[in-house]
């Protein structure tokens, strides 16, 4: 009997490298290698950075950036595109004209913009030149400051529903608000999901794990939900599944050390 072949399930992550593989490009590839996928990448930043912070950010060549998209969109077939922080007008404007031309689909954005104490990670220029590219992605999946940035308003557990319909419609994608920086007195972790082909909106809950190992969840759980695109899963799935694994994946890592600052989730300890 000949053999069949059989084409991987490909997922590309477009974003930057953590030297200390707790973020970053490091983490979208354990996630989505944990999440049963093929993992490509174009790296658009390198960064000294460890568990205890960012030493130093070198910023790839916009020429380089441009070469790798097209070595691995005119080469592999991918199921969906994970698209991290893009630093610059510049880097923003190369990925944009490659999502076009190469019609890519199921593409999740993760809207890399403030640090989890507020501070802005990117320039003002390049916030507004995200902005325009939004509408071009499938998902993007900001947390509660980035939406607040993207929306120019307060975000509490009260008005979630009202600002992610309002993110949605704005920037005219689906949209995954994120709950972990709300300071709730609860069990549990609440995610709001709006799907704006139907206008559905879906709350996720899932169980509080009290570490601090919680260096790159944003990066693991965009890139989950590319994976489970890219295996054939609605979006409403998808995003129900990505949140269930990095949950279980920060619970299989609260007990783990590394280094001396926050950890990473445990990628394969599912």
């Amino acid at each position: 009997m000949e053999d069949i072949k059989t084409p991987y399930n490909s997922v590309l992550s477009i974003a930057g490298s953590d030297s200390g593989g707790c973020a970053g490009i490091q983490a979208d590839i354990k996630s989505i290698s944990a999440c049963g996928a093929y993992a490509a990448t174009v790296i658009t930043a390198t960064t000294a950075q460890n568990t205890t912070g960012v030493t130093d950010i070198h910023a790839i060549p916009i020429s380089h950036i441009e070469k790798q998209l097209e070595s691995v969109l005119s080469d592999i077939q991918f199921g969906a595109i994970k698209i991290g922080m893009l630093h610059s007008c510049e880097v923003i404007k190369i990925v944009k004209e490659k999502l076009a031309v190469y019609e890519l689909k199921n593409i999740v954005l993760d809207p890399v913009m403030v640090t989890t104490s507020g501070h802005k990670l990117i320039t003002d220029d390049a916030i507004e030149c995200l902005k325009k590219l939004l509408p071009h992605v499938s998902l993007i999946t900001p947390n509660i400051p980035e939406a607040e940035l993207l929306i120019d308003e307060k975000i509490n557990e009260k008005n979630m529903e009202v600002a992610v319909k309002k993110i949605g419609e704005l920037y005219e994608t689906s949209v995954l608000l994120k709950g972990g920086h709300l300071t709730v007195d609860s069990n549990e972790m609440t995610d709001v999901f709006y799907l704006r082909t139907t206008g559905k909106v879906t709350i996720i809950n899932n169980p509080k794990v009290i570490t601090n190992n919680t260096h790159g969840t944003g990066c693991s759980l965009s890139s989950s939900i590319a994976t489970f695109l890219s295996l054939g899963e609605s979006m409403d799935s998808a995003i129900v599944k990505g949140c269930d694994y990095v949950n279980k994946a920060i619970a299989a890592g609260k007990y783990k050390i590394l280094g001396k600052g926050n950890g990473p989730i445990n990628h394969f300890g599912i």
